[in-house]
This record gives structure tokens, sequence and C-alpha cells, in this order.
């Protein structure tokens, strides 16, 4: 099978047919792979581009493919989906704390491995400077995806995560805006106003972002849509149009969805856990999809002569560039060396780096696909080397202490004309609301737990009923009242019976 650009038959419905049918096979295998990535330790993203890989013209499908235009179109599509359900992930009260650090290290920490690796690929690989600060941008953006489907299951501290997070949502954008300059046909010149064009970027995209996200945020929280399955819908719709109005007002697309998703996922926005199913559904696919495109798109037999350099720029990027950058800039901020250790080798290179590859192979750089090559050489093998050793580098650092009591999952549904509150909470294995009884709730006056379900078995509740894990409760508050009964819900289940009676998070946050 060939993928060409040649004369275009008519599709009928045979082909459409034969193309779901690919399709839905391909996710399947895809979906049966995370099992087995979960099993193995080994990264999600490794799977699926050994699927691409045996579906391209050197494997068992024999899919003649090249379309590097293509591929870059969808893996923007994709990286803007996977920024979102990102952003909607992330809490704000992890990475407040650490967002000046985790700046530094998205736009110093990038400048020092972009040097630091465009020199050895220079005096080291023999690369012209252009195709050297090419290869330094694009392995210099670090993917959250990929650690964090190696340590979902080592509790960390706030600190590490909060700045490994805030770190992967934002350099995503310099280095993109640092790819397409090097990639210009044409000589590199005043390299320096590259600075102000970054800063005016970032902040472009910045603005619209937060604009976006909390006037989506409002939106959605004042208006009653008239069926649930439509918040998720639009909540993906707000955060491609916070990227679609960044990109278009000449700022940075990537930051903007990504910080308009942040706004929204820490808004207490109503149906809040269907939304995070759903958009946690979509980042996969739009991996998926992407993973495979891109193992579609190398070809394994032209990959021999770079294997080398790809293992050499790939040990400087590992054991220089990247710990380098992470101390000078967080060492300034007294973070202790153990964590500096573990955010040194937890710079793993995702799907990004291989997507920005392609960047220059549209733009017609010469040697454009021996870059290609390497980049796609060098996040495989030390993707394959860091993923599987992280979790055992946390314990060793003893950086993977004991989890937190775990958070509710409370789920709003607005009552407009009533004027009230559907609050539905699902009580976790860790919380601490287990043993607590109804009374010691002190929900506030407007607010009252009508029903729980427990075993399969629901019940109205007395004042000394005794709550344990596993039971659902519905709670009915008043509009002026329902974010105080979430915060009363959420102190007490980080707090038990000693949570502050007045309703303070605990430590739980307001998400």
């Amino acid at each position: 099978m060939r993928v060409s650009q040649g004369r275009e038959r008519p599709l009928t419905v045979h082909h459409l047919n034969q193309l779901l049918l690919v399709c839905s096979l391909v996710l399947l295998v895809a979906v049966a792979a995370v099992r087995i990535s979960s099993r193995s330790g080994l990264p999600s993203l490794l799977v699926y581009l050994g699927i691409g890989i045996a579906m391209g013209q050197d494997g068992i499908g024999d899919i003649h493919f090249d379309n590097a235009e293509l591929t870059q179109v969808i893996g923007y599509a994709a990286l803007v989906v996977i920024l979102a359900e990102g952003g909607l992930g992330t809490k704000w009260k992890e990475i407040k704390p650490v967002l000046p650090a985790a700046t530094a290290l998205a736009l110093g920490g990038v400048a020092v491995s972009v040097g630091v690796t465009a020199t050895a690929a220079h005096y080291l690989i023999g690369l012209e400077w252009r195709q050297a600060l090419i290869v330094g941008a694009v392995v210099s953006s670090t993917d959250a995806a990929a650690v964090f489907s190696v340590l979902r299951k080592i509790p960390l501290p706030t600190r590490v995560t909060g700045t490994l997070e805030a770190e992967s949502g934002f350099n995503d954008a310099p280095v993109v805006i640092l790819v397409v300059a090097f990639s210009q046909v044409g000589p590199v010149e005043h390299w320096y106003t590259l600075i102000g064009e970054i800063t005016l970027e970032l902040a472009i995209g910045a603005a619209i972002g937060i604009a976006v996200g909390w006037l989506g945020s409002w939106g959605l929280r004042h208006v009653a849509l008239p069926a649930s399955g439509l918040y998720p819908i639009a909540v993906m719709a707000i955060a491609v149009t916070a990227y679609a109005a960044g990109a278009l007002a000449h700022g940075s697309g990537f930051l903007a969805v990504y910080l308009a998703s942040m706004a929204m996922g820490n808004a207490k926005l109503p149906h809040w856990p269907a939304t995070r199913g759903f958009a946690d559904g979509l980042g996969w696919i739009a991996q998926i999809g992407m993973f495979v495109l891109l193992g579609l798109l190398v070809t394994p037999h032209e990959l021999g002569d770079d294997v080398l350099p790809g293992l050499v720029i790939g040990l400087v990027l590992t054991m220089v560039a990247r710990p380098l950058s992470v101390v000078l800039c967080l060492t300034p901020f007294r973070v202790p060396w153990q964590e500096q250790t573990l955010m040194s080798w937890a710079g793993l290179r995702g799907a990004v780096p291989i997507i920005l590859a392609t960047i220059p192979m549209v733009s017609g750089v010469e040697g454009s696909r021996r870059i290609f090559n390497i980049v796609f050489i060098l996040v495989v093998v030390y993707t394959l080397v860091q993923g599987p050793t992280l979790p055992w580098l946390a314990r060793k650092l003893r950086l993977g202490g004991d989890p937190e009591a775990a958070d509710l999952g409370i789920e709003s549904a607005p009552l407009e004309r009533l004027r009230g509150h559907l609050l539905s909470v699902a009580i976790p294995e860790g919380s601490r609301m287990h043993g607590v009884e109804v009374n010691e709730l002190r929900l506030p006056a407007g607010a009252a737990v009508t029903l729980v379900v427990r075993e399969g078995k629901s019940f109205v509740p007395l004042p000394t009923t005794v709550l344990r894990r596993g039971d659902e409760l519905l709670v009915v508050a008043t509009d002026p009242v329902r974010d105080a009964a979430e915060r009363r819900l959420r102190a007490v289940g980080h707090g038990g019976k000693l949570a502050d009676w007045l309703g303070t998070d605990g430590g739980g946050g307001t998400r």
C-alpha cells in the first residue's frame, strides 16, 4: 500500500468502510498496548511508535508514507489536545509555589540545553551550525505525558510534580519559536532579536489564554446547558479557541491553550469528572494517532548511519545539558539536590521533539531527513533507558513518600430554575472522611446530605450515620453556599474529624 501525491481516485463507501476498519483495529491494538505498557513500565509512546513502524514500509503493513507536511499538521492538532488535557489536570495549588522555578527552567533551561546540545552536535557529530541549532532546539522540549506515564504509581513531593508539569506546559512554546526561526530559508540574521520575539509571543499567548479560560469558566458556571454531555465538548471547544486566537494574534497558541485549560481545570466546573474523563480519552486518542503516524513516517532501514550520532547527542543532552540547566535554574530557588537529580533524569523527550523535527523537513532545510532520524533515535533509545529507571531512582532518592489522603471526587450538576446544585461525592480509599458521622461534616446552612449509596443500595442517612470508604453521597446545596459546601467536604476528606469546622481546604484545594 502506498500513500502518494498521485492522481486522486473518488472515495467510495467501500473505501470508507475499509478505513474505519483499519482505524478501529489500530485503536483496539493500541488500547491493549496500554496494558502492556503499564505492566512492563515502558512509556506508552514506544508501543505506539512500534505499531506505526510495524505498519510501515519495512513492516508487515507495507504502507509507504512520507508526507511530512500532513504529519506536522496532524501532530500540531494532537499536541493542542494533549496540552489541553494536561492543563485541565494541572492543579494550581501545586504549581503556584513553584511557578517562578518552573518558568526559569522552561525558559532558561531551554536556552542552556540548546546551547550545549548544539555545540556538541557541531563539534562531535560534524553538523553545520544551522542543523546543530535545529537539533538542539528540537530536543530541548520535555514531555510530561511520558514522565508521568511511568511515575503515575509513585507519589512524589508536590514541588517535583508541579515543577515538571509546569515546565512541560511552558517550554513547548519557546521551543517551537526557535525551531521555526532556525528552519527559515536563508541565513539566520540578528539572532538576538529572537529573545524579544519569544517574549512578545509568550506574553500575547499568556494574555489570551488566561482571558479565554476565565471567560469560558464564567460562562460554563453561569449558563446551564440542556445536557451534561455538552459540558466536556464545550470545555474542549474553549481550549481549541484559545489556541486559535493566540496563533491568529501572532502569539503562542500552545501556551494559550495550556493556560486556558488550566484556568478551567481549577474553576469547579459543572460535571467535572465527566469532563475530565472525556478530555483524558481525547488525549489518549491524540497520542495514539500521533505516535502511530510518526512511526509510519520513519524509514527504519535508513536509520543505520544515524544511530551513533543520535546516541552521542542524546548522551550529551541527558548527562550534561539537562543536569546543567536544572542546576543553573533551580539552585537559586534552593531546591534540594535530591529533587534536582530526579528532575534532571526525568527530562524525558516524547512525541513533541519528533513532531518538531518535521518543521525543517517541511521548510526544505538541507539535511532535514537526517535531523529527523537523529531525533527519532534519540527519543526512542533514551526514553527506553530513562523511563523504566525513573521509579527506581525516585525510591533511591527517597522521594516516593507516603501518598497524601486521596481527594474526593465531586461532580456538580446545576439546577438553574431551583437556584441550587446537586453535588455527587465519591469517597475514595484514602479519604479521611471514612468514619465521620454525617452531623460531623458540619455543612453550611443551606446544604445537606440527602442520600447515601453503599454497596449498590441507597438510603436516606441519619445525622449519626457513619460514612465509609466507597460511599457515594448526594448533597443538595443552594447557590450561595455551593462553594462553601464543597470546601467543607474537601476539608473533611483531608482532615477527617479534626478538620477546621469553618471549612478551610485542609490541603485539598478547591477543585
